[in-house]
C-alpha cells in the first residue's frame, strides 16, 4: 500500500469520522461532524487525509487537523487506521504538518494526549515532543448537543 496525503473534502467526511470513531478518539461531548464543518472555515489546507489510492472500498486510513494561531501549532484528531498503525503512516503525517506550520512561520507545535494513552504518548515522544508540564484547562463555548 502506498498511502498519499492530501487534503481534505467534503465527501470525505462519513469516512473520517468512522476512522476517528475505530480509533477510539470521538466523544459524546463532540460532534465530529460539527467539528469538521468548523476546521473547514479555519485553515481547511491543514486538514489532511491519508488515501489508499489502491482501495477503493476504503480509501481513507489515516486523517489529521493542524492549525496555526500565530504563537503556536496544534495537531488534533490525528488517526491512522488500526491496522495500519506502525506502519509510519503517523509519522508521514507528522512530517508533513510539521513541515506546513513551519511554512506558516510556527514557532512551536503543541498536541494533547489522553492521559493513560501510553502506546500514543511513547510515538510522540519518539518524534521528540516531551511533555510541557502544564495543565491543559478548557471550557465549552457552544455546546454540541
Amino acid at each position: 500500500m502506498q498511502p498519499v496525503l492530501r487534503t481534505f473534502t467534503p465527501a470525505d467526511t462519513e469516512a473520517v469520522v468512522a476512522l476517528w470513531e475505530a480509533c477510539g478518539l470521538v466523544r459524546a461531548w463532540n460532534d465530529p461532524r460539527r467539528d469538521i464543518a468548523r476546521k473547514l472555515t479555519v485553515q481547511p489546507e491543514l486538514f489532511l487525509v491519508a488515501e489508499d489510492v489502491q482501495d477503493p472500498e476504503r480509501p481513507v486510513v489515516g486523517a489529521g487537523m493542524a492549525g496555526f494561531d500565530g504563537h503556536r501549532g496544534w495537531v488534533n484528531y490525528l488517526a491512522v487506521r488500526p491496522d495500519l498503525q506502525g506502519s509510519g503512516l503517523g509519522r508521514a503525517f507528522m512530517t508533513e504538518f510539521e513541515r506546513l506550520l513551519t511554512e506558516l512561520g510556527c514557532p512551536k507545535l503543541n498536541l494533547q494526549v489522553r492521559a493513560g494513552n501510553e502506546q500514543v504518548i511513547g510515538f510522540y515522544e519518539s518524534l521528540g515532543y516531551e511533555p510541557d508540564h502544564t495543565v491543559s484547562l478548557g471550557k465549552r463555548l457552544i455546546p454540541d448537543a
